[in-house]
């Protein structure tokens, strides 16, 4: 062990798990690992599996650095097991990532705030009833057609998924039934919200400082699954091309959304910048975002003078700091 370690504990790396995410998990995983161990880190890599308690303590980790993406490893149910036992962790604690997580919640929570999020409704598996998400949302048959009072096209996604899973752009009302059932096919609720016109912008942020922010165009018809974790599908614009004042707005909407929720650590927001307006619009934070070679936040880190060994080591300085 080298001096000035940030810690001298034993790092669990947690990843894999058993969400959809699972594969981009274990190459976030594998990642931070590598990078643990050159800056001379005791690390060791666990699976998350359900017996993750008893690994935990045969591998006599007392430290855990989240790489899981979705599911039980982002939604708050892995870093409440981890109070329990008394492992301080990176990133957000439970009452974030479950908010975070919660595409119907977080939305909420950010209009509360004054962050402009695009018009939606929510839709129940169970019912296929719409939920009212403003004045102007209608209830109507839910068997044989959902009504929402905004114009085509329509973004249906999962409410508590990532990486793009289960998302469809909707241009005729024809195929939104299709498109539910796809997304339904990753949990109970789902989101048709408003598609916005513009630029995809994506916000790093680092404790309490928004790091900057990537833009990225997809050769794909959105930045899907493909696009994201596919080498060469997607251009990646740092600095984004913006209007200054625009971007500095984006900036310090992407560090208020991240405060409202209470996170902490590293997170990625994601925003749409109207083309029009240039109003940024709060798609999601994300408190455990991507560390593969292909992920945003280290790309965004390494333009604001962080390496991925220092973005790793300074994500482990906020957590014993905070949790230790």
């Amino acid at each position: 062990m080298t001096k000035g370690l940030v810690t001298k504990k034993r790092i669990g790396v947690l990843m894999g798990g058993l969400s959809a995410e699972r594969d981009i998990s274990i190459r976030s995983g594998l990642a931070v690992y590598q990078a643990l161990q050159e800056l001379g880190y005791n690390a060791v890599l666990i699976d998350a599996g359900r017996d993750i308690t008893d690994v935990i303590k045969k591998e006599k980790v007392k430290f855990a650095f989240l790489a899981l993406h979705g599911g039980t490893g982002e939604n708050g149910a892995i870093q409440g097991l981890l109070d329990v036992i008394g492992i301080p962790y990176t990133g957000s604690g439970v009452l974030a990532s479950a908010l975070a997580m919660d595409k119907e919640v977080s939305k909420k929570i950010f209009s509360y705030h004054g962050l402009s999020v695009a018009p939606f409704v929510v839709v129940e598996r169970s019912t296929f009833n719409v939920k009212r998400s403003t004045k102007k949302s209608e209830i109507r048959n839910p068997k044989s057609e959902i009504k929402i009072d905004f114009p085509l096209p329509w973004v249906v996604k999962p409410c508590t998924e990532g990486s793009s899973i289960g998302v469809s752009i909707v241009k005729e009302e024809s195929s939104l039934n299709a498109c539910l059932e796809k997304a339904f096919s990753f949990g109970q609720r789902t989101i048709v919200e408003k598609f916005i016109k513009g630029k995809e912008l994506h916000i790093g942020v680092l404790g309490d400082r928004a790091l900057g922010g990537v833009e990225v165009r997809p050769s794909l018809e959105f930045y899907n699954y493909e696009a994201k974790y596919t080498s060469g599908l997607t251009e990646y614009i740092i600095p984004p091309e913006i209007d200054e004042a625009a971007y500095e707005n984006t900036k310090s909407m992407a560090l208020k959304a991240h405060q409202a929720l209470g996170c902490a650590g590293a997170a990625r927001v994601d925003f749409i910048v109207e083309e029009n307006s240039n109003t940024p619009y709060v798609l999601e934070v994300n408190t455990l975002p991507g560390m593969t070679t292909t992920s945003l936040l280290p790309k965004i880190a390494k333009a604001a003078g962080l390496d991925f060994k220092a973005l790793i080591e300074e994500m482990v300085r906020l957590a014993v700091k905070e949790k230790e």
